[in-house]
């Protein structure tokens, strides 16, 4: 138990660090977020807890596919703000926009066999 409130910890304390960093310097609270340190502590505990490099190997690959279709919401988020359109309505449009492009990239990968 103590482990487990151990990596819940840790995962919590980088992503208010972010936050907080965010607050002074969108630069570098932009450059932490952009480095993938949710996914490269999903590996690591994943790691500790099993020693099972291949599904270490798959995860690596499914982040790398749906990475693509993530920047949607990056793209959108700001384009709507630019707008005029509440923070919030903007959010929740770019969040819509980002699953119907995780839905498509998972269309295009079955249809070329590739599976997550």
């Amino acid at each position: 138990m103590i482990y487990y409130a151990l990596k819940v910890l840790i995962s919590a304390i980088l992503i208010v660090a972010i936050a907080e960093i965010s607050k002074r310097s969108s630069l570098f609270g932009a450059l932490l977020a952009s480095i993938p340190l949710i996914s490269v502590l999903a590996i690591v505990w994943i790691y500790v807890d099993t020693k099972d490099v291949e599904k270490i190997s798959n995860l690596a690959n499914g982040i790398f596919w749906l990475v693509i279709p993530s920047l949607a919401l990056f793209i959108a988020l700001p384009l709507l703000l630019k707008q005029g359109l509440s923070f919030y309505l903007s959010l929740a449009v770019s969040i819509v926009i980002t699953a119907i492009c995780y839905w498509l990239m998972l269309v295009v990968l079955g249809h070329y066999h590739i599976k997550l």
